[in-house]
């Protein structure tokens, strides 16, 4: 993309077989598979016919930490390794102690698997606060105008998982640092398709999985803490402590570093996808990338709306993330007939997201608005409001 960049776009492309017959615009959901996957879960077969098998899984749990780490300019004791970003965030806020700051301030816009483990946290003492309208798009300005001197944790979604609003944490960050609070970026939906710099962010903490955008498979999530050593998490395991292999059932201790807050044996599968995917995104520009997506989803979105589809974008491309979302309140219906014609999207309740990345073309974008085209004049049943499949 640039000549910094060692892997281009259609060489990106290649790495997709799959492309050649499909379009894949689910990237928001699920990372298409690639040449590379398929050789790192080859490799993972073979070590696991052989004697070592669980030295080399660590290796490849140590090396996707690593990249991880060098992805986001962090250093690689501030990275661990968990299930989820659940898990993960439950990881952060299961230390803090609710008593003089009350406040954990969020947003409806925050992914729901996120927002679920604040809500528990009320039974801790925490006080959730929601700021921004409660359906549509949430601003910078709705958590400026929200952090008070009781907040205590502010959680900021990078990338909005339904309507891809891509807010400016850095001045929320610095919003919340000066009234003496503590920062969360859940970036998963930005990992993998702009630059990230947790040092430019200001964030305490971010999370984030290997799937999706990254190019690996579900099942394992990065956390970054800029502090690890504080308190210590409220969930554990044997590869949380200083010296995993001492399998010492009597003492619990933690590391100073940020394994301190990993729990069990991880998804084995998932770290091997993930060395992959993360390999391939290091070879990527990704300023370059960015300015790829924001021209696919401009367009996407012109000839959408010339169609007479109705698009939730935001006015503003420096707050676009990598999807755009189609207002449809048959989405189930349409991504089945758009899957059933070679095009994979991601639906939710009432919308159709619609997702690009490096290897996405122009081509790609015609066909889906063929398709949409055609669905609309073509004969079928729909599925009812709300259904899910």
């Amino acid at each position: 993309m640039t000549a910094t960049s060692t892997l281009t776009p259609a060489a990106l492309r290649a790495q997709i077989p799959s492309l050649a017959q499909t379009v894949h615009l689910a990237a928001c959901s699920i990372a298409p598979r690639s040449t590379s996957m398929d050789q790192a879960l080859a490799v993972m077969l073979d070590d696991l016919a052989r004697p070592g098998f669980w030295n080399a899984a660590e290796h490849q749990v140590t090396d996707a930490r690593r990249r991880f780490a060098q992805l986001i300019g962090a250093d690689v004791d501030q990275v661990a390794v968990l299930p989820n970003v659940g898990i993960a965030a439950h990881q952060v806020v299961s230390g803090m102690r609710w008593r003089r700051r009350r406040d954990l301030l969020t947003t409806t816009a925050d992914f729901p698997g996120v927002a679920h483990v604040w809500l528990a946290q009320e039974k801790r003492g925490a006080r959730v606060r929601w700021c921004g309208p409660r359906t549509g798009r949430v601003t910078a300005e709705d958590y400026l105008r929200a952090i008070t001197t009781d907040t205590a944790l502010v959680s900021v979604p990078a990338v909005t998982h339904r309507d891809a609003t891509r807010l400016t944490v850095r001045r929320i960050a610095d919003a919340a640092h000066a009234a003496g609070a503590t920062v969360i970026v859940d970036a998963y939906q930005a990992t993998g398709v702009m630059p990230l710099n947790v040092d430019a962010l200001r964030c305490d903490y971010l999370i984030t999985g290997t799937g999706k955008y990254l190019l690996g498979l579900p099942g394992l999530a990065i956390l970054y803490a800029r502090h690890p050593d504080g308190p210590a998490p409220g969930l554990t395991g044997w590869m949380g402590r200083p010296d995993p292999h001492a399998l010492d059932a009597t003492r619990l201790d933690f590391p100073s570093h940020a394994r301190r807050f990993e729990t069990g044996t991880p998804a084995v599968a998932a770290a091997y996808a993930a060395v992959a995917g993360l390999t391939l995104i290091q070879q990527l520009d990704l300023t370059a990338v960015r300015d790829h997506t924001q021209r696919l989803i401009a367009s996407a979105a012109h000839r959408l709306t010339c169609q007479g589809e109705i698009v939730d974008l935001a006015q503003n491309p420096a707050e676009r993330g990598a999807h755009l979302t189609l207002i449809e309140p048959h989405a189930w219906a349409m991504a089945t007939w758009l899957d059933e014609h070679g095009i994979a999207v991601a639906a939710r309740r009432g919308i159709v997201r619609i997702a690009v990345h490096a290897y996405t073309n122009n081509d790609d974008i015609d066909a889906l608005c063929d398709a949409i085209a055609g669905y609309r004049v073509a004969p079928r049943t729909r599925t009812p409001i709300g259904a899910s499949r």
